[in-house]
Parts: structure tokens; sequence; C-alpha cells
């Protein structure tokens, strides 16, 4: 029986994401709720704010995968030190 992607992802994995992307957002949170920075403004002005966006998914993307990747080569060595 094949499990799915959330099985995989152990405990420490889920986290650590959680770890890393709580504190991002709350950052978030806080920015929005104050004036607003210059610089976000010139960004969205020249519509560029959705290519940092972009940038921003591409690598919370990429840490997720790594983060997934490591953790079943982790389940297989354990499953084959147990054999």
């Amino acid at each position: 029986m094949k499990s799915n992607w959330l099985n995989c992802l152990s405990r420490r994995a889920l986290l650590a994401l959680a770890a890393v992307l709580l504190p991002m957002l709350s950052a978030v949170a806080q920015q929005t709720a104050a004036a607003g920075p210059e610089m976000a403004d010139q960004l969205r002005q020249d519509g560029k704010i959705y290519v940092v966006v972009a940038v921003i998914v591409v690598i919370l993307v990429g840490v997720l995968g790594y983060l997934i990747s490591i953790d079943r080569k982790v389940s297989r060595l354990e499953r084959e030190l147990r054999d």
C-alpha cells in the first residue's frame, strides 16, 4: 500500500517548516498593518512585486522538496538498518 506524502514527512520536518514559516508570516502581517515600506510601494508601481513573490515561493517550494527528499532517504536507511 502506497502512503501519501504527508505520511512520509516526519514530525521533525513539519515542525522545522512551521518554525521557519510562522515567524515569516507574523513579520509580513506586522508590515502590512503598518503604513508600508516605500520599497514595496515602488515595487508594486513597477509591477516587480510579482517577481519577488515568485522567487520567494520558488525558494520555499525548493526547501520543502529538499526536506521531503531527505526524509525519504533517512526513512529508507532506517528500514535497511532494521532488516
